[in-house]
């Protein structure tokens, strides 16, 4: 069995982590005055998100929203800094030294928010539901290896695949769809593709009312059976515009804003710069990528690409365009994430010799009186091709078109609709693209998996490579590895050649921003890219 992520799972993934990042247009005031009738205590927080939480759902995707659905539902295993897989609802896992059966020791003082146990058998009725649309959810690796399940006693699971696949762990920390519903939740005929019955997990909230589009009302569940949160209410107002946002904020409507991309840079360091309010930026999340296809034969050379890294400047792009939100990236992963900090792949340094240098090695000449470099009756014109409603890629594309001017390159920048650029992307009809990791906790196995998918852009990216199918057979071969030491090497070779040859540029590490009000404290960013921000947090009354 392959493994290879198909390619329309690996879309899908495209589109559920977008979700997080883009922001809807389009809001009225009304939606922030709208109030609930609810009576509050003051022990609440007030936080916006652009868009309706959705069904709650845990097995499913779209309209649900990541941030609430971890509110709701736990995993087996949690995802902590570093890349720590820490036990949640199993207390510790056996696996066997084959890589195949994994057994799961469950934690035996949990209930669901309705009093219900959670056991074994529960267990098992999530995953079945699951497998009985495993087309729907193969864009997660072990899904479609899964063999067999089998409640070997109250509380203790057995999983078994077709195949040693060593991200088995770290894809159970995910937020979707391995997460567990209550009996009460499921349909009469199980079915959870079709809806829930009622959001019941073992999550620290509970959802106490909703009003779609509107707003949500979480409460925390006195039973649970961790830390019970210091909060008593999260409520969740659904503001599609940002400057709305940031207008209820201004106006202490609002506690805490809070994600990637929820409002403008400049909002932030406004409101940053006043001093009335408290900060924080995460650790990197995932890198902004410049992905060159060396199909195209003007970027088929490895100097021409290696000229073209120098040949910018990457600290005062970043700083410029984000005001430092972000950071310059290194590497094309943040080595943050499992088995990305021995990569020892070269940092480039901003260098116009260098690059105009390796520009005349390969033959692409100035001529007297001319602006672009020439070579065999060919001019050095590339085509950049970035989501026309991303303010951040456009601006960086301006800056790359106006650097790249001075090599003597010529950048013709093209925006497009998120859709046409990911179609674009997928069927090889591109020169440059802008691309983001997937982030914690689905890296680097996705990212490198994602590499080796054909048809979607990364494979037939790198064509040129003289070493690619090495790099695919490494590729099909770390997820099946058992031994660490040997993982940790083929991603060091793997993710430093990818780097080396220049077909992925990294620019920048991306961030998550919240800013709250004072009486907000004990704020810290979940480790998980997708998880909820509510955890520890308590507000002055």
């Amino acid at each position: 069995m392959s493994n290879r992520i198909t390619k329309k799972p690996i879309l899908m993934m495209s589109v559920i982590i977008l979700i997080l990042s883009i922001a809807l247009l389009g809001c009225s005031n009304e939606s922030v005055e709208n109030e609930s009738s609810t009576g509050e205590s003051g022990n609440v927080i007030t936080f916006a998100w652009p868009r309706d939480i959705g069904e709650l759902n845990p097995h499913m995707y779209n309209p649900s929203q990541l941030f609430s659905t971890s509110m709701v539902y736990e995993p087996l295993v949690s995802y902590g800094d570093g890349g720590e897989l820490k036990p949640h609802l199993a207390e510790t896992w056996d696996i066997s030294a084959d890589g195949k059966e994994y057994l799961f020791h469950l934690r035996q003082d949990v209930k669901f928010s309705d009093g219900t146990s959670f056991n074994a058998e529960i267990v098992k009725k999530n995953f079945d539901a699951i497998l009985n649309n495993v087309d729907l959810h193969s864009w997660l690796g072990f899904i479609s290896k899964i063999a067999q399940t089998e409640v070997v006693d109250e509380h203790t699971f057995k999983l078994t695949l077709t195949e040693p696949y060593y991200p088995t762990i770290q894809e159970l920390a995910v937020v979707r769809p391995v997460r567990f519903l209550g009996e009460a939740g499921f349909p009469e005929d199980g079915d959870t593709s079709k809806g829930v019955e009622k959001p019941v997990g073992t999550g620290p909230w509970v959802l106490e009312e909703y009003k779609v589009d509107e707003y949500a009302i979480f409460t925390r569940n006195e039973n649970y059976w961790g830390e019970v949160p210091s909060v008593e209410q999260i409520k969740v107002k659904v503001v599609p515009d940002a400057e709305t946002r940031v207008l209820a904020f201004e106006k202490g409507d609002l506690d805490l804003l809070y994600g990637e991309g929820v409002i403008s840079i400049d909002s932030f360091n406004q409101l940053e710069s006043t001093g009335s309010y408290e900060t924080s930026i995460s650790e990197p999340v995932a890198t902004r990528l410049l992905v060159m296809n060396t199909n195209k034969d003007q970027l088929s050379d490895e100097r021409v690409r290696q000229a073209l890294h120098y040949g910018f400047n990457k600290e005062a792009l970043v700083e410029g365009v984000t005001s430092g939100l972000e950071e310059k990236a290194d590497y094309i992963l943040p080595t943050n994430l499992p088995y990305t900090s021995e990569v020892a792949a070269t940092k480039v340094d901003y260098d116009v010799e260098k690059a105009v240098q390796l520009l005349e090695e390969a033959g692409w000449k100035l001529p007297k009186g001319k602006t672009v470099r020439e070579k065999d009756g060919k001019s050095l014109e590339i085509e950049l091709m970035y989501n026309s409603a991303e303010s951040i890629q456009k601006t960086m594309a301006e800056t790359l078109q106006s650097e790249w001017a001075g090599l003597g390159v010529k950048l013709n920048i093209v925006g497009v609709e998120l859709t046409t650029q990911v179609e674009r992307f997928k069927a090889n009809e591109f020169e440059m693209n802008f691309f983001s990791n997937y982030g914690a906790p689905y890296d680097p196995h996705t990212f490198v998996n994602v590499v080796a998918t054909e048809g979607f852009g990364f494979n037939e990216a790198i064509s040129a490579y003289p070493n690619k199918e090495e790099i695919l057979n490494k590729i099909a071969q770390v997820t099946k590895t058992t031994d660490e030491a040997e993982r940790q090497q083929l991603y060091t070779e793997i993710l430093g050649s990818l780097q080396e040859q220049g077909a992925i540029v990294p620019i920048s590490y991306i961030k998550k921003i919240a800013i709250y009000q004072k009486d907000v404290s004990d704020f810290t960013f979940p480790a998980n890219r997708d998880e909820h921000p509510f955890t520890g947090i308590s507000v002055k009354e």
